[in-house]
């Protein structure tokens, strides 16, 4: 069993991207930015992605990166997850990279490391681990076809398409896109249409693609952590200060005991979370179990933890003006992210041998 404990480096690192989210990323300027036609924060983007250098941390440092591990990217997730921050990490930093570094791609890497390339791997944001969905052809080096519902798919220099019988990429300004409707305010949507694209081929077969649908699982889980300690610190902070006949809401016995199993929930989540960021980074065996079960468990926490800050705050926690709905828009996109909690347990089941009801 790997220590799931953090380190005195995680904890620094932690630090630094709470300072930079708190200065750069309040949640006055998050609910701004929803109503702006901008994709992404790109000066939080360059922040955190080049100032920090957390857009490296995975990638080895002979390709221009940290040399870290996915442990310390599932703790940058856990920091965003906390603020709802809108920048492409997760699509960029995270399932692009793992793609590439499964695929041993050597020319790309450096500069998604430095921050300098957007990469998003186009397929539908609810596709599963597991799950390679193939919409695109390939023919004479050139693509066609059309994927829907890409995560930060406006944001996107660069394309990583499954198509045929590989991995290509794309530059982005030779597809035509098309921003969708998303729940999620900071984490946008878009429908791609390619028509015969230039494409580089960077890996063949499925693996790639397959290896970061399930390394982005496990770092959404750390992203959902972070999002429900944020919900639950600030429910707590809320019901200490408003009183209502003479006493803080917070006292009374229903509230407590709500907070109290939400605690609870949190603190399994941050295990199941930990657990399968050092899979990842560990390559274990099992990778598909913990990755499953952190899914499975951590949406459910997530957005239990979103409704419960909403409702706690009474009046407020339903306004615009409040950050309430923004956790609880990624809370519930997130939940059908990467492949919903029933698909995960499905998923887990087979893993595991379980025979079908």
């Amino acid at each position: 069993m790997s220590d799931l404990l953090y380190g005195e480096i995680e904890n620094d690192l932690r630090a630094s991207v709470r300072d930079v989210l708190g200065d750069k990323a309040p949640w006055t300027s998050v609910l701004a930015g929803t109503e702006k036609d901008e994709p992404y924060d790109a000066p939080l983007w360059r922040a955190i992605a080049g100032g920090l250098g957390c857009a490296g941390l995975p990638v080895p440092e002979e390709l221009g990166g940290a040399g870290a591990t996915w442990r310390e990217t599932a703790v940058v997730m856990e920091e965003l997850g906390r603020s709802a921050a809108p920048v492409p990490f997760l699509g960029s930093a995270v399932i692009a990279t793992a793609a590439l570094l499964a695929a041993g791609e050597r020319e790309l890497l450096p500069r998604l490391a430095a921050g300098e390339r957007i990469a998003v791997l186009a397929v539908p944001f609810s596709a599963a681990p597991g799950d390679v969905p193939v919409t695109v052809r390939v023919a004479g080096g050139a693509l066609t076809g059309e994927v829907t519902s890409v995560a930060d798919g406006m944001a996107a220099e660069v394309l990583l398409v499954p198509a045929g019988d590989g991995l290509y990429a794309v530059d982005a300004a030779d597809a035509r896109r098309t921003a969708a409707t998303s729940l999620d305010m900071t984490r946008r949507l878009a429908d791609l249409a390619f028509s015969a694209a230039p494409a580089r081929r960077v890996a063949e077969g499925t693996g790639a693609v397959r290896a970061a649908l399930s390394t982005g699982a496990a770092m959404l889980a750390s992203e959902q952590l972070g999002l429900a300690e944020r919900c639950l610190d600030d429910t707590v902070a809320y019901v200490k200060t408003r009183y209502q006949f003479g006493r803080p809401v917070g006292s009374y016995q229903g509230l407590k005991h709500r907070l109290a199993d939400l605690w609870t929930s949190i603190t399994q989540a941050r295990a199941v979370a930990r657990h399968a960021a050092s899979c990842v980074a560990a390559g274990d065996g099992d990778t598909p179990i913990a990755v499953a079960v952190a899914q499975a468990h951590c949406s459910a926490v997530a957005l239990k933890a979103a409704e419960e800050c909403v409702q706690m705050h009474g009046g407020i926690g339903f306004t615009w003006e409040h950050p309430a709905h923004l956790f609880l828009k990624r809370a519930k996109a997130d939940s059908i992210a990467l492949g919903t909690p029933d698909r995960h347990r499905t998923a887990l089941a087979a893993l595991v041998d379980l025979p079908p009801a």
